[in-house]
C-alpha cells in the first residue's frame, strides 16, 4: 500500500471520529432549545466557509472558471447542502435510532453509482464487506431503539435521511475525477461558500427569532467543535481521502461512527460494553477490510 493511500485511510479513519464526537455535541447543543436544527446547521455551514477562505489566503491562488463554479455549486448542494440539510430535517421528523439504521445503507448506494458511474465492479468481497459492516452496525444502534421517541412524521422523516445518504453517495461518484483538478482548499473554499449562500435565505426567520444572549458557554464549546472539527478538519480529511480511495471504501469509514458514538456513551457511563459490541466492531473493521482488497477492475 502507497504511502498517498495510507495517509487516505488514515484521513478517513479521522474524519469519522469526529463525526461521531459531533453527534453529542450537537445534541447537547439542541437540547437547550435555544439554538434550532436549522440555526446549527447555517453555523457549521458558514463557520466552516469563513474558515476555508481565511486557509485560502496562505495557499495558493487557483483561477477556477465559471463552468468549473458550476459544478462546485452542484458538489455544494450534493455533498454538504442536501447531505446535512435532509438529515437534520429528517432526525426531527423520526428517531435517532431510526436515523442511524438508515445511513447504514450509504455504502451500498456508493457501490452501486460507481458500478453504474465510474464502470467500478461490483465484488463478492466488496458486497460482503459491504453486508458486514452493516450488519456491525445495526448492532450497534439497535440496541437503544426502544428507547427513542419517534418524530411527528416517521415515514416523512426517514425518506429524508434516505434522501440524504443517496446525495452523499451521489457526490462520491460524480465528482470523483473532477476534485483532482483543483488543491484541497479551493474546492472547500467555493462548495462551502455556495452552500453558506443557498441555506442562509431559507433560515432568516430562525437566525432573527433566536435569543442569541441565551446560548451557554457550554453550547458555544460545543457548536466550536462541530463547526472546526466536525466540519472544518473532518472536511479536510475527507477530500483527501477521496482524492485517492475509491468511493465505496470512502463510504465503506462511515461505519465508524455508531463505534465511536458507542464509546462515548460507554466512557460517560450512559452505555455498557458487551460481547455483542465487540462483534459489532469486528464485524465492521473486517467489513472495511473487505471492501478496501477488492478489485478495482475485473480482469
Amino acid at each position: 500500500m502507497t504511502n498517498n493511500k495510507l495517509q487516505g485511510h488514515a484521513a478517513m479513519i479521522g474524519a469519522n471520529v469526529m463525526w461521531g464526537l459531533m453527534s453529542p455535541a450537537a445534541k447537547m447543543v439542541l437540547a437547550t432549545g435555544t439554538v434550532t436544527p436549522i440555526l446549527l446547521t447555517d453555523m457549521r455551514i458558514a463557520g466552516a466557509a469563513i474558515l476555508f477562505w481565511i486557509a485560502s489566503f496562505f495557499t495558493k491562488h487557483e483561477k477556477v472558471p465559471a463552468a468549473d463554479l458550476l459544478r462546485l455549486a452542484g458538489a455544494a448542494c450534493l455533498g454538504i447542502l442536501f447531505n446535512q440539510g435532509c438529515f437534520i430535517f429528517g432526525v426531527s421528523l423520526s428517531s435517532p435510532g431510526e436515523a442511524s439504521i438508515i445511513t447504514t445503507t450509504m455504502p451500498m448506494w456508493v457501490m452501486i453509482l460507481a458500478a453504474l458511474i465510474l464502470k467500478e465492479p461490483i465484488t463478492w468481497k466488496k458486497t460482503g464487506g459491504i453486508a458486514l459492516g452493516a450488519s456491525g452496525a445495526i448492532m450497534l444502534v439497535s440496541g437503544n431503539l426502544g428507547q427513542q421517541i419517534s418524530g411527528n412524521n416517521p415515514m416523512l422523516g426517514d425518506i429524508l435521511v434516505l434522501t440524504a445518504q443517496l446525495s452523499y453517495a451521489l457526490y462520491l461518484t460524480l465528482y470523483r475525477n473532477f476534485i483532482q483538478r483543483y488543491s484541497l482548499i479551493t474546492l472547500m473554499k467555493w462548495m462551502f461558500l455556495f452552500a453558506t449562500l443557498l441555506s442562509i435565505p431559507p433560515s432568516i426567520p430562525s437566525l432573527m427569532n433566536t435569543t442569541w444572549n441565551a446560548i451557554t458557554p457550554a453550547s458555544w464549546a460545543c457548536t466550536g467543535f462541530i463547526v472546526v472539527g466536525g466540519t472544518f478538519l473532518a472536511y479536510i480529511c475527507v477530500m483527501t481521502g477521496q482524492k485517492v480511495l475509491r468511493p465505496t471504501v470512502v463510504g465503506m469509514y462511515n461505519y465508524i461512527q455508531p463505534i465511536v458514538a458507542t464509546s462515548i456513551g460507554i466512557y460517560l457511563g450512559l452505555d455498557h460494553f458487551t460481547p455483542t459490541k465487540a462483534i459489532a466492531v469486528a464485524l465492521i473493521f473486517s467489513g472495511v477490510y473487505l471492501v478496501t482488497i477488492s478489485k478495482v477492475k475485473p480482469k
